[in-house]
């Protein structure tokens, strides 16, 4: 019997509740699988870290994360932390995870399943059967390059400085990733940079080609402008399989991605370390979409669908358990083409149900499931 250590990081806002839901996946899967048990631990981040230790994340909380076999992570933030300080803000936890895991590659899914085909701002036959996967490099490029910095001219006037920074391990890394996750899926890549106006986005080009022809001649390659990929997503997003790009680009294009699949609040996503040489392991964590919604919270009213998706992507990569993966995904499917709804994804003529009756009703789709 495998022991699978894994960290629970609500953080704040509906994380709580969405967390909560998680739970009982787990505990369901400790009693039905031969192979494998869970062990898990709890600590705060964001918002409630701030609150009783002053800070987002813990050293103790980071080194934990890195103990683990992956982290669950619900959602950071809330109104009642804007004025603290930037450096401690409830985002810098998660931020801190990232850079110290060293979490280059984040995985973002935006899956249309066929009973919420209708809720997309696209028309159906542009959205039924979506399946993309975003590969965006998390830990270089404009969010963390230096100087970043706003100053006062000798004018009085101000100036705000962002350094977009890249190099070629960066590109390198991300791209093998890419390449990796297209093998198992449609073997097609999109590489989405600005070539035409950004000395990084003409690296980034030379890089993805050069690994391509020595790494992955195999897979299918195109290269994209990011803004032309911002449009394509719009206008015919099931060209695409695979898209890699940069830290700025994959948020922007992420989200697109996720509001062409009907709701933010129905997706996880995936962020990967480096393989360990020793072991094959990749430190990960693993988070919805979303954010901590404070407007909901403490309702019983958010959506746990994209916090469970999250721990099913858990299962696939880091736990070695496609199957049980496979499981959450079909029991999630079920559920919508049985009519539940949570507020978010609500349709005319379908039942909305709470968080706690959501989770519930997926739950007993499992255990059909598996019988």
């Amino acid at each position: 019997m495998t022991t699978l250590k894994l960290l629970l990081l609500p953080g704040d806002g509906i994380g709580l509740e969405t967390m909560a839901e998680v739970e009982r996946i787990i505990s369901f899967f400790n009693k039905k699988s031969g192979t494998s048990k869970f062990q898990t631990e709890f600590d705060l981040v964001g918002g409630s870290a701030y609150d009783k230790h002053g800070v987002a994340v813990t050293d103790a909380c980071v080194a934990k994360a890195k103990a683990s076999d992956a982290v669950i992570f619900g959602a950071v933030g809330g109104p009642q932390w804007d004025k603290v300080p930037y450096e401690v803000r409830p985002e810098a936890g998660l931020l801190r995870l990232r850079k110290d895991l060293d979490l280059f590659a984040n995985l973002r899914p935006a899956i249309c399943y066929p009973a919420l085909a209708d809720a997309s701002s696209l028309k159906r036959e542009l959205v039924e059967g979506l399946d993309i996967m975003i590969v965006r490099e998390l830990t270089g490029g404009v969010y963390f390059g230096e100087p970043k910095e706003i100053v006062t001219l000798e004018n009085g006037q101000k100036r705000a400085i962002d350094t977009q920074i890249y190099t070629t391990r960066e590109i390198e890394r991300i791209a093998k990733v890419a390449f990796d996750l297209a093998r198992k899926r449609g073997n097609k890549v999109h590489s989405a940079e600005k070539r035409n106006v950004m000395k990084t986005g003409v690296l980034w080009n030379e890089v993805v080609t050069a690994t391509h022809k020595s790494y992955a001649p195999d897979v299918e390659l195109h290269h994209i402008l990011a803004d032309n990929c911002a449009m394509q997503l719009v206008r015919n997003p099931k060209q695409f399989d695979v898209i890699v790009t940069d830290n700025l680009f994959g948020d922007v294009l992420s989200d697109e991605a996720a509001m062409a699949t009907g709701s933010l609040g129905m997706l996880p996503s995936a962020s990967l370390g480096a393989e360990n040489p020793t072991t094959g392991k990749r430190l990960a964590l693993y988070e919805p979409v979303h954010g901590s919604a404070p407007d909901i919270a403490g309702k019983g009213l958010a959506n746990p669908i994209a916090t469970i998706a999250s721990f099913g992507m858990a299962l696939r990569y880091s736990c070695g358990m496609g199957a049980e993966a496979d499981l959450i995904d079909q029991a999630i499917a079920g559920v919508l083409s049985d009519g539940y709804r949570t507020g978010d994804i609500m349709q005319p003529g379908m039942r909305q149900v709470g968080t706690t009756e959501m989770g519930g009703a997926i739950l007993a789709k499992l255990e059909k499931l598996v019988g």
